[in-house]
Protein backbone atom coordinates (compact mmCIF):
# COMPACT_ATOMS: atom_id res chain seq x y z
CA UNK A 1 0.00 0.00 0.00
CA UNK A 2 0.88 3.55 -0.45
CA UNK A 3 0.05 7.22 -0.10
CA UNK A 4 -0.01 10.34 -1.57
CA UNK A 5 -0.44 13.73 -0.77
CA UNK A 6 -2.45 15.60 -3.50
CA UNK A 7 -2.79 19.49 -3.99
CA UNK A 8 -5.09 20.43 -6.63
CA UNK A 9 -4.79 23.74 -8.20
CA UNK A 10 -7.72 25.39 -10.41
CA UNK A 11 -11.12 26.31 -10.38
CA UNK A 12 -11.38 23.31 -8.55
CA UNK A 13 -13.40 24.38 -5.48
CA UNK A 14 -17.25 24.56 -6.16
CA UNK A 15 -17.67 22.50 -9.22
CA UNK A 16 -18.11 19.45 -7.45
CA UNK A 17 -14.39 18.43 -7.40
CA UNK A 18 -14.53 16.46 -4.20
CA UNK A 19 -17.96 14.65 -4.30
CA UNK A 20 -16.77 13.01 -7.49
CA UNK A 21 -13.26 12.38 -6.64
CA UNK A 22 -14.87 10.75 -3.48
CA UNK A 23 -16.81 8.51 -5.81
CA UNK A 24 -13.67 7.41 -7.78
CA UNK A 25 -11.51 6.79 -5.06
CA UNK A 26 -14.10 4.60 -3.72
CA UNK A 27 -14.70 2.91 -7.42
CA UNK A 28 -11.07 2.52 -7.27
CA UNK A 29 -10.70 0.82 -3.20
CA UNK A 30 -8.76 3.75 -2.34
CA UNK A 31 -8.98 5.27 1.62
CA UNK A 32 -8.27 8.64 2.60
CA UNK A 33 -9.98 11.67 2.52
CA UNK A 34 -10.31 15.07 0.10
CA UNK A 35 -11.15 18.64 1.40
CA UNK A 36 -11.24 21.85 0.56
CA UNK A 37 -8.44 24.69 1.73
CA UNK A 38 -8.87 28.44 2.12
CA UNK A 39 -6.41 29.46 -1.21
CA UNK A 40 -8.50 27.45 -3.02
CA UNK A 41 -7.06 24.25 -3.91
CA UNK A 42 -8.33 20.92 -3.23
CA UNK A 43 -6.02 18.54 -0.96
CA UNK A 44 -6.38 14.86 -1.14
CA UNK A 45 -4.63 12.03 0.79
CA UNK A 46 -5.17 9.11 -1.48
CA UNK A 47 -3.74 5.03 -0.60
CA UNK A 48 -4.37 1.80 -1.68
CA UNK A 49 -2.45 -0.42 -4.26
CA UNK A 50 -0.26 1.47 -6.65
CA UNK A 51 -2.34 0.88 -9.17
CA UNK A 52 -5.05 2.11 -8.31
CA UNK A 53 -3.05 5.53 -6.81
CA UNK A 54 -2.02 5.68 -10.48
CA UNK A 55 -5.43 5.72 -11.74
CA UNK A 56 -6.64 8.15 -9.55
CA UNK A 57 -3.68 10.62 -10.45
CA UNK A 58 -4.54 10.54 -13.44
CA UNK A 59 -8.39 11.20 -12.95
CA UNK A 60 -7.55 14.21 -10.68
CA UNK A 61 -5.33 15.83 -13.54
CA UNK A 62 -8.53 16.70 -15.34
CA UNK A 63 -11.32 16.08 -12.36
CA UNK A 64 -14.86 16.32 -12.97
CA UNK A 65 -16.92 17.85 -15.79
CA UNK A 66 -16.65 21.21 -14.46
CA UNK A 67 -13.05 21.35 -13.12
CA UNK A 68 -10.05 23.46 -14.58
CA UNK A 69 -7.26 21.33 -13.04
CA UNK A 70 -4.01 23.28 -13.64
CA UNK A 71 -1.19 21.80 -11.34
CA UNK A 72 -1.32 18.71 -8.95
CA UNK A 73 1.57 19.03 -6.84
CA UNK A 74 2.02 15.31 -5.36
CA UNK A 75 4.16 14.20 -2.87
CA UNK A 76 4.55 10.57 -0.94
CA UNK A 77 3.36 9.94 2.74
CA UNK A 78 3.09 6.88 5.13
CA UNK A 79 0.42 4.92 4.71
CA UNK A 80 -2.24 5.11 7.54
CA UNK A 81 -4.53 1.93 7.21
CA UNK A 82 -7.67 4.06 7.09
CA UNK A 83 -10.77 2.15 6.32
CA UNK A 84 -12.89 4.91 3.59
CA UNK A 85 -12.58 7.66 1.65
CA UNK A 86 -14.43 10.72 2.89
CA UNK A 87 -14.88 14.43 2.51
CA UNK A 88 -13.60 16.16 5.72
CA UNK A 89 -13.27 19.83 6.64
Amino acid sequence: MIRKRVLAHGEVQGVGFRYHATAQARHLGLVGYCRNRPDGTVELEIEGREASVSRMLRWLETGPRYAVVTALDVSDIAATGARDFQITD
